[in-house]
């Protein structure tokens, strides 16, 4: 006679599936490490960067994490490079031109103040788009990304 199959195990390994899954979704964009190494995968893939510019505790930062960048950074065919800044932290970090800074200061320089900020470069270190600033409504943020990635993808086709 065939054995009845446990609930209880079917339902521990349902869950620990889903905890899986829901850390997976949950995992932090990259953090911003070597932009310089980067800008060579850009250039050969011919991808812009995002960079999300984030501070500790910000729950817009992680609403927008969540909302719009996961999604994006799971794209089977990636649009973009995706990296994260964090504002407040001294995190090393190489610029564009092979220099050692922090991510503090790197977003000092790029003139990120309010988090979440949302920026696009070229390989060059160049914007190729119009940075967001701040969290705007959810009914145009995420066509708004879209646009800058498509603006950031006008650019690099014109660069050589």
């Amino acid at each position: 006679m065939a054995r009845p199959s446990n609930p209880g195990r079917l339902f521990t390994a349902w869950i620990l599936a889903w905890l899986a899954l829901a850390a997976e979704a949950a995992a932090p964009l990259p953090a911003a490490r070597d932009f310089a190494a980067d800008a060579t995968v850009m250039r050969s893939e011919r991808l812009p960067l995002m960079v999300l510019f984030s501070r500790s505790n910000c729950p817009w930062c992680e609403k927008v994490r969540r909302e719009y960048l996961d999604s994006i950074a799971a794209e089977p065919t990636p649009r973009v490079l995706l990296r994260q800044v964090d504002m407040d932290r001294d995190t090393a970090l190489v610029d564009f031109d092979g220099s050692n800074t922090s991510h503090r200061a790197f977003a000092q320089a790029h003139r990120a103040r309010l988090a979440p900020t949302l920026m696009f470069f070229g390989p060059d270190g160049r914007q190729v788009a119009a940075s967001l600033v701040g969290y705007q409504t959810a009914d145009f943020y995420g066509a708004l990304i879209d646009r800058a990635i498509d603006d950031g993808h006008g650019l690099m086709r014109k660069t050589p």
